[in-house]
């Protein structure tokens, strides 16, 4: 078996599981790290490993752009290329060619975009998404979609959902026909469908009725974080939910704002990516239980307290805020090194606090003094490559 996934505890919708790939065992729900150019940012992946990294995200359109899918395959594949053991997903790279906006053609064989490296012209179909996936080489790779914008009218949602529909089912059929390809041996990846809809809570339905019906191991909300006010997500990711097999993980893209991820796992959510750890501790900014502390505000020039007296992490164990804040108005690469060491420390602590409460059936105390102290924002989440 390529994938397998036992539900082990839960608590109302909240589930804890564990989701068994070729290159490791995940419990869930697990929050993933962006590596979009197979590298998490400023970390290097002994350290990502100490930390308790399950699984990374890894992006297709980055990498088919540089260095080239046939030169990643020719080293093993991700695993191999980037010295990283554990599990790795794909994302198909749609979500980024939507997101060249001028720079893309979409029709029903596929999508003709320029490179935003050199403005080379380059062609994506389902069936070349699914290739490029099978030569990198990661345990779950993503069927090819075409992401809504937002806002968009229903005939727009319905008819951008119905292309998603047939582009899985090309995704699915070319993945049955070449899995064997996969870099390395033994065992084939996992290949995921994706719910589209744009916010039309009928049209998300349908989209996930019918995906399911077409069959995959997992499947994954998309085309959410695209602008849409935040309780809208939310609406739309629990009706979508109701309609996803209970026996499957489920798969929330882009939506990783600490308290969205508290929100989503009390109605099922399975897996989480988003580039807020990594690309907010570049940006100067740090996660904590009682909300983000952002360093360049003056208040932090003479603050002598750690960037978070309840984490462990070796930038708040020995520096001061500060201090912190001193190496990031300079400029300091090791700013950005040790914000996003505490980052990525708090989201696996969070994930790991609401396995825990899950399973002792305390999820709900836990929810609650979550939002006791973390400030709810009305801004719309992040979803971009890191």
């Amino acid at each position: 078996m390529s994938i397998q996934f036992q539900i082990e505890a839960t608590e109302g919708p909240a589930r804890v599981g564990r989701l068994t790939l070729p290159h490791g065992v995940i419990e869930t729900p697990v929050f993933m790290l962006v590596g979009t150019l197979a590298s998490v940012k400023g970390v290097p992946q002994d350290v990502l490993e100490e930390l308790g990294v399950q699984i990374l995200l890894s992006n297709t359109y980055h990498l088919y752009l540089r260095p080239g899918v046939e030169t990643i395959r020719r080293m093993g594949g991700l695993h191999r290329f980037m010295s990283w053991d554990r599990a790795i997903l794909t994302d198909s790279g749609g979500f980024q060619v939507f997101s060249l906006n001028e720079l893309r053609k979409v029709s029903e064989d596929g999508v003709t975009f320029r490179s935003h490296l050199d403005g080379s012209s380059h062609f994506f179909s389902p069936e070349s998404a699914m290739a490029a996936q099978i030569g990198l080489g990661a345990d779950i790779i993503m069927a090819f979609d075409e992401c809504t914008e937002y806002p968009a009218e229903r005939e727009r949602a319905r008819a951008s959902m119905e292309m998603t529909l047939r582009w899985a089912e090309r995704s699915q059929k070319y993945f049955e026909q070449h899995k064997s390809e996969v870099p390395w041996a033994d065992q084939t990846q996992s290949l995921f469908g994706i719910v589209q809809g744009g916010m039309d809570l009928e049209l998300r339905r349908e989209s996930a009725l019918r995906t399911v019906e077409i069959g995959f191991p997992g499947y994954a909300i998309g085309g959410l974080s695209v602008g849409e006010p935040r309780e809208l997500t939310r609406e739309v990711v629990e009706s979508t939910l109701e309609h996803l097999p209970a026996d499957k993980p489920r798969y929330l893209m882009g939506v990783g704002k600490p308290d969205d991820l508290v929100q989503s796992v009390a109605r099922g959510v399975d897996v989480f990516d988003c580039v807020l750890p990594t690309r907010n501790a570049r940006n100067g900014q740090a996660f904590t239980a009682d909300g983000p502390v952002t360093l360049k505000q003056a208040r932090y020039v003479r603050d002598g307290a750690p960037l978070d007296a309840e984490c462990g992490c070796y930038a708040c164990r020995g520096f001061s805020r500060a201090y912190l804040r001193h190496l990031f108005m300079a400029g300091e690469l090791l700013a950005f090194r040790l914000l996003t060491l505490h980052n990525v420390t708090f989201f696996l602590r969070l994930m790991q606090e609401m396995r825990a409460a899950i399973v002792a059936g305390a999820f709900g105390p836990f929810r609650a003094r979550f939002f006791s102290r973390y400030p709810v924002l009305a801004s719309p989440e992040e979803h971009e490559s890191d």
